[in-house]
């Protein structure tokens, strides 16, 4: 829509092309501008443009740059989108000449140069958040390595651990997601450059020096797929609806252990609501919108990534400026999730009389005297299975801790093994313990401090990794920011 005197239909402009216009003023003008520069550079450098003419675009990019308020413009129609609007303007100012700059290339390979360039830096500053998260539980876990805490399955009591080998379990599956995460991003890291409309170009354009300039690690391989190959979307939004679909099920926890009936978790004022009318009230309402608004994430990706569905494998508008722009509000509330658990993760703590509280009332050791028994009474795993419930039944019937049910024990002994136990009553304690049942726990991945402490430092080497990668991304990045200034900056003193 380069003729003027060619208006789009109001409706039109009203609802796509100037909704489109705004999302290129708040995501994609500079990265069109690095794209502008080093595809300047590349002709110039592979002879597609002579030098003069380079310097003469050269100057007029960086006049406009100079001279546009890019935040203030107003879509009009006149030009069909902000690229046009640029062409225009260099038209403007070059005559014939400043059409040259569209030699070689297409709308279509800039627009997925453009998504991808926006889309790293998103990611990566999601990853490095995931990052922080993952270094501040594991900081946590090493205090709480001894904080006993009740574990739940389906719901009921089952057996202690301490919440450091709670936290341990959510950063490995924090940790396997931000290498999913990692992983993703670097299918960000070709470039499309170079593809033009779908098939590359006949003129000898350079497509790893426009890699090179942009920061990317490479050119995409096949041209048709920088095109119509949107795994760069789906893979990345896939990765990152894992991540919160993972954290609201720790959240979650969050919910059920801050009840007033398990009281587990004790979350302090700073993050909690008092009831407009209830003034006994304690309500954790943080753990709402982190629960909330992770759903919303997942929603959120999942909307990309079904955009995608069925849709045809080439060119097409379904996987570009407004699914691209709908997508980047997943970055904005999964942010808010991570800060948030961040903070609040390490600004709780476990209520350790209820959760003695629970332990005692639901037998939850027990499964270390039946162990107990099969190592010093020389029975079948299933005898002392047999006696341990008879044990259980009892004291809970009597309301009682399992430590207090001695007696109980004896008599369950004597009636399945046929003898008199030779555990004596501080045995017996003993081997009821919570403090015992975690401790004799000491195999890999298990509660016992020094596994756990093992544990750890494997997270804290796996973040490590990570970070690694990241800051190896992010300097090529840098690096190209800067061979790109140094570059075209030469083909302005030409």
């Amino acid at each position: 829509m380069t003729d003027k005197s060619v208006f789009p239909d109001p409706v039109y402009k009203r609802t796509v092309l100037a909704p489109l216009f705004e999302g290129v003023k708040a995501h994609y003008a500079s990265h069109m501008g690095a794209i502008n520069r080093a595809h300047l550079v590349m002709l110039v450098e592979t002879r597609v443009l002579s030098a003069a003419d380079g310097a003469q675009i050269a100057g007029a990019l960086q006049m406009i740059e100079r001279e546009t308020d890019v935040a203030a413009l107003e879509y009009t129609g006149e030009f069909e989108d902000y690229f046009f609007y640029v062409e225009a303007e260099l038209r403007r100012r070059l005559g014939d000449l400043g059409g040259a700059l569209h030699t070689a290339r297409s709308r279509n390979d800039m627009d997925h140069t453009l998504f991808k360039m926006a889309l790293r830096g998103l990611a990566e500053a999601l990853l490095e958040s995931l990052l922080d998260l993952s270094d501040a539980l594991t900081k946590k876990a090493e205090i709480e390595a001894r904080t006993l805490i009740v574990a739940y399955t389906h719901g009921q009591p089952a057996q202690p651990t301490t919440f450091g080998h709670y936290l341990g379990a959510m950063i490995e599956v924090l940790n396997r997601d931000a290498e999913r995460l990692s992983v993703a991003i670097d299918g960000l890291g070709h470039c499309p450059m170079g593809a033009a409309a779908i098939t590359t170009s006949g003129f000898p354009i350079d497509r790893a020096r426009m890699a090179e300039l942009l920061g990317f690690e490479a050119p995409l391989m096949n041209s048709y797929g920088c095109i119509a190959s949107v795994d760069y979307v789906t893979g990345l939004y896939s990765a990152m609806k894992l991540v919160f679909l993972h954290l609201g099920r720790v959240v979650q926890d969050m919910a059920f252990w801050s009840s007033f009936e398990v009281g587990q978790l004790y979350v302090p004022n700073s993050l909690v609501q008092i009831s407009s009318i209830m003034p006994q009230k304690r309500n954790p309402v943080p753990i709402e919108h982190m629960r909330h608004l992770s759903s919303v994430t997942v929603g959120r990706c999942d909307m990309v990534v079904n955009t995608m569905h069925n849709t045809p494998f080439t060119d097409m508008n379904d996987s570009e400026g407004e699914v691209q722009q709908a997508g980047y509000a997943a970055f904005e509330s999964g942010a808010r999730v991570i800060e948030l658990l961040t903070a609040f993760l390490p600004a709780c703590s476990i209520n350790s009389d209820n959760v003695k509280r629970n332990t005692d009332a639901a037998c939850i050791t027990v499964t270390e005297l039946a162990d107990t028994l099969v190592r010093d009474e020389a029975l079948s795993f299933r005898q002392a299975h047999e006696v341990a419930a008879g044990t259980a039944r009892s004291v809970i019937e009597q309301n009682a801790p399992l430590g207090d049910g001695y007696q109980a024990f004896k008599a369950a002994f004597l009636s399945i093994a046929g003898r008199t136990t030779s555990m004596s009553e501080a045995g017996f304690r003993q081997a009821t313990s919570a403090e015992n049942f975690v401790a004799v726990r000491n195999r890999i991945g298990g509660p016992a401090p020094e596994a756990l402490a093992d544990a750890l430092a494997q997270y804290r080497g796996a973040t490590k990794a990570l970070r690694d990668k990241h800051a190896v991304r992010s300097d090529r990045t840098a690096a190209a920011s800067q061979r790109l200034e140094s570059a075209f900056t030469s083909l302005l003193e030409t």
